[in-house]
């Protein structure tokens, strides 16, 4: 691999490789960029193939935060940190403690929290040894559960794409299907059914969809299998990425796709596919942006402030509505537009810090 050229070309700052043998932690931190501000991403942990692989995933996933803090608004940049190792069997004190200790050698140049694979347990584990580590549990001085906010942050983008689709920002009686009502799907649909809108959900874990049935007895189910090409008004895909693919993009029959999964597209021809058909989409960083809202709070002076952070992520409404502007001006898909948003804010605010303080 040459990682040199690879940092030039995606624009990246900083790789670092660490290692603590009494542990077995190796890890690799990625910074792609700090205009904004120091950086900030989670810690994945995975049983990657190769060397190669691992710093691929922390380089492309560190490159995505740098966008995700550009489009929330927050004064951060992007990092990412990977594990490699299982996280089913190479998890210890001693191996998030060290990771602690590293991260806490930067200076605040990069703050950590928890991603796949890695859970709060962890990182009150690693906070033990840095100041740099957000989305802790509220017992602990954290934010606490970023789902409530991720989600609210969603209804807020969605109210937003019916706006720009339907003229009006009310979600009463247009048909939503929900993919995935776990942590995050499950407060959505809430605010779904509370605002008077038809739900459909489904989830290939059969108790998620049976707490969600209990509690909201108007929504209708339907196999995993369906929900991607249940005709409605408004697509949500809130579980795995890259649903938007050669095999379901014909066979879509919505007006709006907006959720919080990751990597929802495919590929990016996928977006342009989209926007040559009609449907509007809300990238998915931008849309689903309220946990990163939340723990980029938490780290602010004085602590978290649940009224700013939600404030603050009722915001995306607005980044919505900026993103169709520039899409309909330009003539160009919605994530293009979106990655135009960001690169502006990047360099405006690039240009404002090289005045001397």
């Amino acid at each position: 691999m040459k990682i040199f050229e690879m940092m030039e070309k995606e624009g990246h700052e900083q790789l670092i490789l660490l290692q603590e043998k009494s542990s077995g932690l190796k890890a690799i931190i990625a910074i792609h960029d700090t205009t904004l501000g120091p950086a900030l991403g989670g810690c994945r942990m995975w049983n990657y193939e190769s060397e190669d692989e691992a710093i691929l995933d922390a380089l492309r996933l560190s490159k995505g935060m740098t966008y995700k803090s550009g489009a929330a608004g927050v004064d951060f940049g992007g990092g990412k940190t990977v594990i490699w190792g299982d996280p089913m069997k190479d998890k210890s004190e001693a191996l998030f403690r060290a990771l602690g200790r590293f991260v806490e050698s930067l200076g605040g140049r990069y703050s950590t929290g928890t991603d796949v694979g890695t859970t709060y347990d962890d990182f009150v584990l690693a906070a033990k040894e840095t100041r740099y580590v957000g989305a802790l549990p509220e017992e602990y001085g954290g934010s606490g559960d970023s789902s409530i906010i991720t989600a609210f942050g969603t209804w807020k983008g969605l109210k937003a794409c019916a706006k720009v689709v339907f003229g009006t920002d009310s979600l009463k009686g247009l048909t939503v299907a929900v993919q995935g009502v776990g942590k995050v799907g499950s407060k959505l649909v809430g605010h779904l059914i509370d605002e008077g809108a038809k739900v459909i959900i489904s989830d290939v874990n059969e108790n998620n969809v049976k707490m969600v049935k209990e509690k909201y007895p108007e929504v209708e189910v339907v196999s995993p299998d369906e929900i991607l090409f249940v005709e409605c008004d408004i697509l949500s895909p809130n579980a795995l990425g890259a649903i938007i693919n050669d095999e379901t993009i014909d066979k879509l029959k919505c007006k709006i796709i907006g959720g919080a999964a990751n990597n929802q597209l495919a590929e990016p021809r996928h977006g342009d596919i989209l926007h040559e058909k009609g449907i509007f989409y809300a990238p998915d960083y931008v849309i689903n942006a309220g946990g990163l809202i939340q723990v980029a709070d938490e780290l602010q002076p004085g602590g978290y402030n649940k009224d700013r952070a939600f404030k603050h992520a009722s915001q995306i409404y607005n980044m919505i509505l900026k993103i169709a502007e520039i899409s309909k001006e330009r003539n160009i898909p919605t994530y293009k537009a979106a990655d135009l948003m960001v690169e502006e804010r990047i360099k405006s605010v690039g240009r404002v810090k090289r005045i001397l303080k």
